[in-house]
């Protein structure tokens, strides 16, 4: 069988663009409020660091994901400073932690429940 050898050409640049395309269904989420964005189950959590605790944002497929019923508590190390306080709804899709230090180099993690009814970890190290 003889191959057209423009046939081959376009089908090698089909073939390149194809497999050469990342994949954007769900790996290249944003911060939306200058977060740091973790994914667990198909969900986007945010947490935003501030002066006196933190946010942390609940999203679905980039939608606001509702924070109603859902309760947790975010742990923080970082060297030899440890903190532990219970994240409070805020909003729509936001929840509230006071408390705790979120300064370069921690590391956080999220335990929440009630997230469409799972209970979910989500770990986090700030940048």
């Amino acid at each position: 069988m003889k191959i057209n050898p423009r046939s081959f050409s376009a089908l090698l640049l089909a073939l390149a663009a194809v497999v050469g395309t990342p994949a954007r269904a769900h790996g290249d989420v944003r911060p939306l409020h200058g977060g740091i964005v973790q994914q667990v189950q198909d969900l986007d959590f945010e947490l935003v660091p501030q002066a006196d605790g933190a946010i942390l944002y609940l999203r679905d497929h980039e939608q606001p994901l509702a924070s109603a019923g859902v309760r947790g508590r975010l742990s923080v190390l970082n060297g030899s400073y440890r903190a532990e306080a219970e994240l409070q709804p805020a909003g729509e899709n936001r929840l509230r932690v006071s408390g705790v230090k979120l300064d370069k180099g921690a590391r956080a993690v999220a335990t929440l429940s009630g997230v469409q009814g799972k209970t979910l970890t989500v770990r986090f190290v700030v940048k």
